[in-house]
């Protein structure tokens, strides 16, 4: 940390643990590479790839259909068996919901904590994109027959999204389904930290989901639309024309900073203050963006932060590379820095959407995960396809510039503080203003051997977990080479499972030999090789393996399916 500490008003939300799945990217340590290897994970679809999506040939020959999209990879798998669904259950189930009650999991775990087990109430708030798979259950009549449609309509509606989460992991905080279009996510974090400082839970989990299908389809160019013409996101360039949809999610586990020290936590950065508002009608239309509103809500963040934006080193954008949103964002963002005190160095921008494409609902959550990464790692990465700044945004005469390779983040005199930024067609603005954690208390003298509990719900995963294997942070400075004497987030986080087992190994050995003792710092999976320590899942095929919106063909009699192609041509196959 930077500078002398920070003082402290008590209103600090810690965040604690994040989990998410993202095109190209199985975890957040895997989206962490990507950004710093400068990788843009929008996949190019060709023809062959297309017709057997089940698109039709007039589609393919369309002018200006681009056939790109973010992809994200086994988002029709699931771990039934973890969280008790009976196979038919799962099936019927919206991926969406299936793959952030994983989530929501995996960020628990990742911050050391059994829910089952946790003393306080943990609250969840989080949202959804379209339900479009809704339209595949309602195009086998068979199955519906079967499950009924009100079965079905509990298993793919928006407003079981959290409740389902609640219901499954044991939680008995506030328990919210949000929904604000591309704010989605960022609005659900700063309804999740009201509520902790509310006293209304001890913990909550924030985020976003948004999944659609089929995934292997593009989109049509519209001149002045949001899309790209080219399938790329290019936030701030001269070039800049749009964005690319993708599907991603993001959980981020929260709690009081104050408790969070005291109960021993790893914490990966602080929320020094949020806000939330709306721009109402003084904009030229609804879906359009407006520089009061989205200005309002910065000043509004800063001030329940306390923080002088002349500190503030980052700012992780909406950066949707629209001709119509770049400009309004940038001049936002000028109104409320310009104000500020004369600063030292000039604050960067960055825009993940150019590396994972617009995901919707998940965007600023992915967007938060980002910035805390950054805070974390001291690092920048780039913001992608910048080559010049677009001439409207007058970034030459203004506090900013984009960053355009990966850089070391410099402390300047103060702790290292980033803005995320998230702004919803219709209107709802929402910003996060990040502080970089404190630094760990040191730990007191270890033993020569640890003993380390091993525990799976099956003997053959118990198995698997305890298999010998190198960790990739051995011999490097994020391997610890010390082990705590006693952890109360080992103690209180690992879950009761039937089969249980002990390992052991001495903190000299050159190699950590064992998936299960790979002991990361604070929580539950190794920081470099995300290795999971205590459940050891697996996770099948839940959907459909043979596409539904390809059987039976599309009729005036039955609902079409996107997937036959846009909007409403019949692709029987």
């Amino acid at each position: 940390m930077s500078g002398s500490p920070p003082e402290r008003s008590g209103l600090e939300i810690a965040v604690i643990g994040m989990a998410g799945r993202f095109p190209g990217a199985r975890n957040v340590e895997s989206l962490w590479r990507n950004l710093c290897a400068g990788v843009e994970s929008i996949h190019f679809f060709s023809d062959q790839e297309l017709r057997a999506a089940g698109l039709a040939e007039a589609v393919l020959a369309r002018p200006g259909y681009v056939k790109a999209r973010a992809v994200l990879e086994d988002a029709e798998c699931f771990d039934a068996e973890l969280f008790g669904f009976t196979p038919r259950e799962a099936e019927i189930t919206d991926p969406q919901h299936r793959l952030l009650l994983e989530c929501a999991w995996e960020a628990l775990e990742d911050a050391g904590y059994d829910p089952r087990r946790y003393a306080g109430d943990i609250g969840i708030y989080c949202g959804a994109g379209l339900n479009t798979y809704a339209f595949i259950l309602f195009s086998r009549p068979d199955l519906m027959r079967e499950v009924g449609m009100y079965q079905a309509f509990l298993a793919t509606d928006k407003d079981f999204l959290a409740t389902r989460i609640s219901y499954k992991l044991g939680l008995t905080g506030p328990s919210l389904s949000v929904q604000t279009a591309c704010s989605t996510s960022l609005v659900a974090v700063h309804l999740a930290c009201q509520a902790l400082l509310g006293g209304e839970c001890q913990m909550a989990l924030a985020g976003g989901v948004s999944v659609s299908f089929p995934q292997q389809v593009g989109y049509q160019y519209e001149e002045g639309g949001i899309h790209s013409p080219d399938g790329h996101c290019r936030a701030f360039d001269a070039q800049a024309r749009g964005t690319v949809s993708g599907n991603g999610l993001g959980v981020v586990a929260l709690k009081r900073l104050g408790d969070a020290l005291a109960d021993g936590d790893r914490v990966l950065a602080i929320i020094k203050g949020s806000a939330i508002n709306n721009d109402g009608a003084h904009k030229i239309g609804y879906t359009a963006p407006s520089v009061d509103g989205q200005a309002k809500v910065i000043r509004m963040a800063q001030a329940s932060a306390g923080v002088d934006p002349a500190t503030i080193g980052y700012v992780e954008t909406h950066g949707t590379g629209t001709e119509l949103g770049d400009p309004i964002e940038i001049a936002a963002l000028r109104r409320v820095f310009v104000d500020s005190a004369p600063r030292a160095d000039r604050c960067a921008l960055g825009a993940v959407k150019t590396n994972v494409g617009h995901l919707d609902a998940a965007a600023g959550v992915t967007g938060l995960i980002k910035a805390v990464l950054a805070l974390d790692r001291k690092q920048i990465p780039a913001t992608l396809h910048f080559s010049r700044p677009s001439p409207r945004l007058d970034l030459e005469d203004s506090p900013f510039y984009v960053n355009d390779r990966l850089a070391a983040w410099e402390g300047a005199g103060t702790p290292r503080r980033a803005g995320v930024s998230s702004f919803g067609i219709g209107g709802t603005n929402a910003h996060v203003v990040l502080e970089e954690a404190p630094p760990p208390a040191p730990g007191g003298p270890s033993r020569d051997w640890q003993l380390l509990l091993l525990s799976a719900g099956t003997r053959p995963r118990r198995s698997r977990a305890a298999r010998p294997r190198p960790c990739s942070t051995a011999g490097t400075k994020r391997a610890p080479s010390r082990l705590p004497s006693s952890s109360r987030a080992r103690d209180r986080s690992t879950s009761t499972w039937d089969w249980r087992s002990t390992t052991r190994r001495s903190p000299s050995a050159s190699k950590w030999t064992a998936a299960a003792i790979c002991w990361p710092q604070g929580g539950s999976t190794c920081g470099a090789c995300s290795i999971r320590l205590r459940a050891q899942r697996r996770r099948r095929r839940a959907s459909w393996n043979r596409p539904p919106w390809r059987s039976p063909p599309c009729s005036p009699s039955n609902m079409r399916w996107p997937g036959c192609g846009w909007p409403g041509e019949c692709n029987p196959r």
